[in-house]
């Protein structure tokens, strides 16, 4: 029987792809590993397109874990810093943990402290570069699935949706935005969760959009990550699409608002366009956040009006290639993420409009 690595990522859209990095990393480094991803099952049509995992389970935030990822050979926590995470893997009486250490778990002694204020992609890296496994900070993109029904090509894509208030750009500025778009020939979609429907059908209509460019609740995970890998570029505040664009090499403006994009954002490519005000507030507020306000619409189709290229197609064979080549590597110390290397606009006050 194969050993198993069971690795914890119970979390949303955009953390699972901050992931990927420290997925493949766990991948080169135990080959001969039976490699599971204990992931929410919405997440689940995507863990084929990270070329790591041989299976994905089903599970919820800090539930425990269920008897078939019991007595693993490995456990990963990518969850958090402990101690309930550490916990629930504990409990499943894997033979080796990898996490961060935590002072009241004895079993995490001896591995990397966390840091707060650490950008998503690298802290992951970093974890498990001190248990000498190599991880790849650049290492972001997805492969793509000839199985999903061809989508739209290249659309704008604007999401005006976000998980809480504080992160959510006035929808009448998107909507001016829109307008600013289809006036310089942009073919422009709207798109959001079923939840964010209502906002996104509102948008729409107020931008004079056709019925068929509101996309909000219409495309299963799959379909959405066929769209964005299609697309034109995509507008959202700081969300998930945002990381999917990311991971399919697909131009961006990302507004930031209670949150640096220092923590969040997308590597130091000119195709990836940042908009912050530079201070950070209560992300999880429902009340719009200040910073996010003192983002006005000229500033946007400034970066917009930007040349935005696209990344080069992106060769799965010849990566899975590049993964054999690294498997054994020693751990690679992981490259920096700091704010600085962003192409980010600072927005003061003085620029709202």
């Amino acid at each position: 029987m194969r050993p198993r690595l069971v690795v914890l990522r119970p979390l949303g859209l955009g953390d699972f792809l901050t992931g990927v990095p420290a997925y493949r990393g766990l991948a080169r480094h135990f080959p001969g590993h039976h490699r599971v991803l204990a992931v929410p099952r919405a997440l689940h049509p995507l863990v084929a397109a990270t070329g790591a995992f041989h299976e994905a389970v089903d599970v919820d935030a800090l539930a425990p874990l269920p008897p078939a990822l019991h007595a693993a050979d490995v456990a990963v926590d990518l969850h958090g810093r402990g101690p309930a995470s550490h916990r629930i893997l504990l409990a499943a009486r894997p033979k080796r943990l990898v996490a961060f250490a935590n002072d009241v778990i004895p079993e995490s002694v001896g591995g990397a402290r966390w840091r707060p204020d650490e950008h998503e992609v690298r802290r992951w890296c970093r974890m498990l570069h001190a248990h000498a496994i190599a991880a790849d900070v650049g290492d972001l993109r997805l492969f793509g699935d000839a199985r999903v029904e061809a989508m739209p090509r290249g659309l704008t894509l604007v999401h005006p949706g976000a998980a809480s208030e504080a992160r959510r750009w006035p929808l009448e500025r998107f909507v001016a935005t829109i307008a600013a778009l289809r006036e310089r020939g942009h073919d422009v979609a709207v798109t959001g969760s079923a939840s964010e429907a209502p906002r996104a059908a509102e948008l729409a209509r107020r931008s004079g959009l056709e019925p068929a460019r509101d996309l909000a609740g219409r495309t299963s995970l799959p379909e959405l990550s066929r769209l964005v890998r299609g697309a034109r570029l995509v507008l959202s505040g700081d969300t998930g699409i945002a990381h999917l664009a990311v991971a399919h090499g697909t131009p961006t403006v990302t507004l930031f608002g209670p949150v640096s994009p220092a923590d969040w954002g997308p590597p130091a490519l000119p195709r990836h366009r940042v908009l912050w005000a530079g201070r950070t507030g209560d992300p999880h507020a429902t009340v719009v956040d200040a910073g996010l306000l003192a983002i006005g619409v000229v500033d946007v189709m400034r970066e917009l009006d930007q040349p935005l290229p696209r990344a080069e197609a992106f060769d799965a064979h010849a990566h899975r290639l590049s993964l054999e080549r690294l498997r054994g590597q020693r751990a690679c110390e992981p490259v920096g993420c700091d704010v600085e290397r962003f192409a980010v606009r600072r927005i003061g006050m003085d620029d709202v409009e």
